[in-house]
């Protein structure tokens, strides 16, 4: 079997085109989806809660915030603790926006968006290296906090003053 020197050549370059493809980014899929897949808990007055049939609270406002500034829709997940972290890690969900503290352990599992409360630190994990995911995710984050979106939800929720929370 003889090999055509053109060939040869053509197989790196051919390597770069599929390469990309074989492993989308995050951001891609959420565009494609036109969805921004919010796993929550649903349990925690204030932060996130069901009222009535209805999803309530800082964090779903904030990640209906995030998915608009996206160009995307927020679609909610309601999971249970043993579920939220293991689908966001697994790609089941997006991101999860549950008040989660960026502890050491967790920051080797997932990356992080910057945070979105500092008393206590709190951010939102995805999974791992997606880095134009988090690019994405914290630009929609910073123009929530440089508008003033992320204030006035923090007045409405907390009239200034977030509750401590552990860490996981």
């Amino acid at each position: 079997m003889r090999f055509s020197p053109g060939l040869v050549l053509l197989l790196p370059l051919l390597s770069t085109l599929v390469s990309p493809l074989a492993h989308a980014e995050l951001i891609d899929d959420v565009f494609d989806r036109g969805e921004l897949r919010i796993a929550l808990e649903a349990n925690t007055p204030l932060f996130n809660f069901k009222d009535g049939e209805k999803l309530a609270g800082f964090e779903v406002e904030l990640g209906e915030q995030l998915a608009k500034e996206m160009d995307v829709r927020p679609s909610f997940i309601t999971t249970d603790d043993s579920d939220l972290l293991s689908g966001v890690e697994t790609g089941k969900y997006d991101v999860a926006i549950n008040h989660i503290a960026m502890t050491a352990e967790l920051r080797d599992r997932f990356d992080f968006s910057e945070a979105y409360l500092k008393k206590p630190e709190l951010a939102i994990p995805f999974q791992k290296g997606n880095p134009a995911f988090k690019s994405s995710l914290d630009k929609a984050l910073q123009q929530v906090k440089a508008d003033g979106r992320l204030k006035a939800l923090t007045q409405k929720w907390f009239k200034n003053d977030a509750p401590a929370i552990k860490a996981p």
